[in-house]
């Protein structure tokens, strides 16, 4: 590989994809020139095929295969499943978050077994595709079933995925050391594109004819040993199989530290040592736990999810997990929500006016910022307290009220502007506006700019409704 496709993504620069650029400003990517346009692919913002002319015209071919080469991420992109319902692992540009966004979330897998009676097995799958969490406007949700072959019986794993893929159109998992019983549930399923879990010293190359006849992808397993995962990924590779994940295993208690030093070592030498057999997504197993059968569930429980949530941090890019309880897989959702969003731009609503409830021509008028978490915590209070009312949405960039104000980003002029925006004036007869009291300073500057009345609410949203029942209407309208 080349020098400029070891160098880290913070060392590439626009300029650098620029001079692989056609630089003929065509405009056909979408961009009004093409720094524009080698900007935004520095940044992950635009693929580099929207420029058709690199893509499609010969004379660009060497420039093209070039681009893709430095574009390349330091761990290889892997799609399981199909359709809109697929997952991608993988496709991480750098080792820590802070020097660049994490892409593609962490997909985390519920495991059902072909031992399971019908009744239980359709009421989990169930249970895995119904879990969602509204959370700051996003909708949280599993994401996987992972089958596993307990009886090791072909014609039973068989059966159970076949009703599995019936009830469920999440990608599939399917877990099995047998090539045999891997190759009978294959059969049925593989046009579903699911993940063979797991190639091993043993059995490697029964799993790489699998995953090259039925075009799968395949995890490679090797426990606690580093070298032998690598000698198995170089094998793999050079026998034809490209799509892989690697499970160097998961330990629980004793072996946690193992656990994470193994992950870490895996990821640094892909993102810092430029080892191209380590540049694979990881398979974390939380659900090793359950192993132990002399402890309580709920300590169990408690174990999973918090190994879950250490190795959501220390780079595992896909997760096996057991429990189906809330207290359990909420932690690791929002946690994973929060890693994998980008720490350049804050999570934001579009800015405008939204009506609560049945307001009319003299219900309360308020404001708040963009900053989801703010805003997502006002409307809650609204919606709760069942008010009827107005709020203007102002657009900070999707910062909070107070840093918003602050900086100077959120000023009196900012609000008068989103007021005339919003079209509030032809909704209401009064002229009364009700500003978060974190904003309280811009009280007068606002008047002075609207000619609207300010009134300063509470500091905090939940006093929302007792604000309301003692000062609105106001007393001097």
């Amino acid at each position: 590989m080349g020098e400029a496709a070891r160098k880290g993504v913070r060392e590439l620069s626009p300029l650098d994809v620029y001079m692989l650029l056609p630089r003929t400003n065509c405009g056909k990517c979408g961009e009004k020139n093409c720094m524009a346009f080698a900007t935004k692919v520095v940044n992950r913002e635009a693929s580099i095929e929207l420029c058709t002319p690199l893509v499609e015209e010969e004379k660009y071919r060497d420039a093209y295969a070039r681009l893709r080469e430095i574009l390349a991420p330091a761990v290889r992109e892997v799609v399981i499943g199909v359709g809109e319902k697929s997952v991608k692992v993988g496709g991480k540009l750098v080792m820590y978050r802070h020097e660049f966004t994490y892409y593609n979330p962490t997909p985390i897998a519920i495991d059902v077994t072909d031992e399971m009676p019908e009744n239980e097995l359709v009421e989990r799958v169930r249970r895995i595709e119904g879990f969602t969490y509204n959370y700051i406007g996003r909708t949280l949700k599993l994401d996987m079933v992972a089958v596993r072959s307990t009886s090791n019986d072909p014609s039973k794993f068989r059966s159970t995925v076949e009703k599995v893929a019936k009830i469920t159109n999440l990608p599939l998992i399917l877990c099995t050391f047998n090539p045999d019983v891997m190759k009978s549930a294959l059969e049925a399923v593989y046009e579903r594109r699911p993940l063979i879990y797991a190639a091993n010293k043993d059995n490697w190359r029964q799993m790489a004819d699998l995953a090259l006849m039925y075009n799968c992808p395949l995890a490679v397993f090797s426990q606690g040993d580093l070298n032998l995962l690598s000698s198995l990924v170089k094998t793999l590779l050079e026998y034809g199989v490209e799509d892989l994940l690697l499970d160097p295993g998961t330990f629980p208690e004793e072996g946690l530290s193992e656990t994470l030093i193994n992950f870490t070592m895996i990821r640094r030498n892909a993102c810092k040592g430029d080892d191209r057999l380590m540049g694979f997504p990881l398979i974390g197993v939380p659900m090793t736990v359950w192993l132990r059968r002399d402890a309580p569930k709920e300590v169990l429980q408690w174990k999973e999810a918090y190994l879950a949530a250490m190795l959501i941090a220390r780079y595992a890019d896909l997760l096996i997990m057991h429990s189906l309880d809330g207290w359990v897989l909420l932690p690791n959702v929002i946690l994973r929500f929060n890693i994998y969003t980008d720490p350049r731009k804050p999570v934001s609503v579009e800015p405008g006016l939204r009506v609560f409830g049945n307001p009319n021509e003299y219900s309360p008028v308020m404001f708040t910022t963009n900053y989801a978490l703010t805003y997502f915590t006002v409307e809650s209070d609204i919606k709760s307290a069942n008010i009827d009312c107005y709020l203007i949405v102002v657009d900070t960039g999707g910062l909070s009220v107070e840093s918003s104000v602050a900086g100077r980003i959120l000023t009196a002029q900012t609000v008068a502007d989103a007021i005339k925006k919003s079209g509030i004036e032809e909704r209401v007869k009064h002229r009364y506006l009700i500003i978060p009291g974190l904003a309280a300073r811009l009280s007068g500057e606002i008047e002075e700019l609207t000619g609207w009345r300010v009134l300063v609410g509470p500091r905090d949203s939940s006093g929302i409704p007792a604000f309301l029942k003692e000062r609105w209407p106001p007393k001097e309208a």
